[in-house]
């Protein structure tokens, strides 16, 4: 049934919705992404005109990633923090409820591991092509 609705919304749609329920982190973390995006085609464009810059942006994209992947998992830890705050406010809870918000508290510990994977796998293509 989950399948039938992705191809009903859309693989974009569906992107941007669970976008915008992981909350505020996952902007810091959009924005890792997109530095380490243009680290790394900096890095690739510069490997035959300066050689030492490429290797910086190449680091910072190392950088970039790695922050990215740590923002993810705080936002994680405060999300359940936030969730147990509420769950110990109420004296029952529905395991829909629970469920929810313990999807909700490790979407930004996806899309932080996304960000750091893709970097990674950018710096191996790199380094491979040009045996650094």
């Amino acid at each position: 049934m989950h399948i039938l609705l992705i191809q009903q919304q859309g693989f974009f749609t569906q992107l941007s919705n669970r976008f915008s329920e992981g909350g505020t982190f996952m902007s810091l973390i959009l924005i890792c992404f997109i530095l380490s995006v243009f680290f790394l085609i900096s890095g690739f464009y510069l490997v035959h005109k300066n050689e030492i810059k490429s290797r910086k942006m190449i680091s910072l994209v190392s950088e970039s990633s790695l922050l990215g992947l740590v923002i993810g998992f705080l936002g994680s830890i405060i999300g359940l923090i936030t969730a147990f705050d509420a769950i110990e406010g109420m004296n029952s809870i529905s395991s829909g409820m629970l469920a929810g918000g313990l999807k909700v508290s490790f979407l930004t510990t996806l899309f932080g591991t996304l960000t750091f994977v893709i970097s990674r796998i950018g710096i191996l293509i790199y380094k491979w092509m040009y045996k650094f």
